[in-house]
């Protein structure tokens, strides 16, 4: 029996309500738009389901990538052989005195929206960020001199051997790092932020100004997966990449976007290769004119 028809016997007998798809185009769950189909696909909702299909794919052997929204990830153009789980529909919020405890699958732009209803300070710089909070726990996402390390101080998430809640301190969160990229087979199943009490019109009117500098500066009109490259140490990937005369390379429908060289984006019909044969490129030419290496932000799945 193959591991898809075990599977499939598994979710029918004892997750029925669980939204199970097959063969799913993965390019309609990131916001590159492109990859291929999963052979199979989840999309629980609530942390009770993903925790008991879990178990399952891990008895069966089978590959298993959680994803969250979609929006820092590249897929390959043939697709996976593998079950993805994405955490959209576990989208609970609820708040405690100061602090907002969300599911994984709650939007980053979401939860400063939370927040600004409850007149609490804090996330205004997660306004206009597309990512949910698990993706935005794993990368410690961040804009605008503000991050998610500022304000995270518990994590409720899934390891090989059982479901822990980890301590800010525990976390291990620095620039686009924490835990979860050091142990990428656990999995972010709730978060909580404390926050500070503030003025609703000053929140609303910063988070008005971040997203009008984000619609000033970044190609949002276009399929991407947002800054293709970390910031290096001491420069800014954008500068160097159009410093190097890269805005507006192409490979395919993959670009380097004229508004803002760090992002490459999809003007129609890109593929993988065609954004990674883009990559390389960039980083080819950026590290033969002033010797830095670019890492990709993007998760690249193959």
């Amino acid at each position: 029996m193959s591991w898809k028809t075990a599977l499939d016997q598994q979710v029918r007998d004892y997750l029925p309500k669980l939204t199970w798809l097959c063969d799913e185009p993965l390019a309609k769950h990131c916001s590159f738009r492109i990859g291929g189909g999963a052979a199979r696909m989840a999309l629980p909702a609530a942390a009770e389901e993903l925790i008991v299909l879990d178990g399952f794919v891990r008895a069966v052997g089978a590959r298993e990538i959680v994803l969250g929204n979609g929006t820092n990830v590249l897929f390959p153009d043939e697709g996976l052989d593998a079950v993805v789980i994405a955490t959209t529909e576990m989208k609970t919020v609820r708040r405690e005195g100061d602090s907002l405890i969300a599911d994984a699958g709650v939007s980053l732009a979401r939860l400063a929206a939370e927040a600004w209803r409850a007149g609490l300070t804090g996330l205004e710089f997660a306004h206009g960020i597309p990512g949910s909070l698990g993706g935005g726990v794993v990368m410690n996402a961040g804009a605008y001199d503000g991050a998610l390390s500022d304000v995270l101080t518990e994590v409720t998430a899934l390891f090989p051997d059982g479901v822990r809640t980890l301590a800010a301190d525990e976390l291990k969160l620095s620039y686009r790092h924490s835990i979860f990229t050091e142990q990428p087979e656990a999995v972010a199943l709730r978060a909580r932020v404390t926050l500070k009490p503030g003025d609703r019109d000053a929140i609303r009117a910063r988070m008005d100004e971040l997203m009008a500098r984000r619609k000033a500066s970044q190609p949002l009109e276009y399929p991407s997966a947002g800054s293709t490259f970390k910031r290096p140490a001491g420069h800014f990937a954008g500068r160097l990449i159009e410093d190097c005369g890269l805005k507006g390379e192409r490979v395919g429908g993959a670009a380097v976007s004229t508004k803002h060289a760090g992002f490459v984006i999809n003007t129609g019909g890109a593929t993988c290769a065609d954004v990674l044969a883009l990559i390389e490129h960039i980083q080819q030419t950026v590290f033969s004119a002033t010797g830095v290496t670019l890492e990709p932000e993007v998760r690249i799945i193959r």
